[in-house]
């Protein structure tokens, strides 16, 4: 395969994009592209599936089967857990929802483009609002700390617990349900000790 036909191709591809959309839409759907990316890197780097589910390298066996913290410790690192992943979520958010509100007072957008992120803007509203009453109920249930992250129709949620019970799960099913409308199928609890 030939390099050079490739980014022929690539190079069409732009150039028909730009005398189709124009020069600002494009500039504007780029600056989104590239923010929806900044937001998933965020995610993929500071909230990976190992730490989230609590083998992350702070509370780890070492090699010979004693946990590497004291208790005292290990609590510190659940808490900071809890108040990091708020901070990086309202940031994030707040990032896109700046990124949103300049492209709806854009005047050189399109009609199109600036309802788009004018309905991401309303989603991303609702979605911090159902993950509130989420941890809110969450919290009153028992729990100590609770994080929700609503994305579209999924829900996953992290809890701060020795092991749930039957019954507690299904009340956070309820609970996330009652809230945003996901089926069990789409909710996700991860128990955080």
């Amino acid at each position: 395969m030939k390099i050079k036909p490739v980014f022929e191709k690539i190079g069409n591809f732009f150039v028909k994009a730009y005398q189709k959309v124009g020069k600002k839409n494009l500039i504007v759907a780029t600056a989104i592209l590239l923010l929806c990316g900044a937001v998933y890197v965020n995610y993929r780097l500071f909230s990976s599936p190992l730490d989230v589910i609590g083998y992350g390298k702070n509370n780890m066996a070492d090699a010979y089967g004693e946990v590497t913290e004291s208790g005292a410790a290990a609590a510190e690192n659940t808490d900071s857990y809890f108040s990091a992943t708020v901070m990086g979520r309202t940031k994030a958010r707040d990032e896109a929802m700046s990124v949103l509100q300049k492209v709806v007072d854009s005047a050189e957008a399109m009609e199109e483009t600036r309802a788009q992120a004018f309905a991401d803007m309303s989603q991303i509203a609702k979605d911090i609002e159902n993950e509130a009453n989420i941890e809110a109920l969450v919290a009153a249930k028992g729990f100590e700390d609770c994080i929700a992250v609503v994305n579209g129709g999924t829900v996953s949620i992290v809890v701060k617990s020795d092991g749930l019970l039957p019954s507690e799960v299904a009340q956070i099913n309820e609970i996330v349900y009652e809230q945003s409308g996901a089926l069990p199928a789409n909710i996700k609890i991860v128990e955080r000790s």
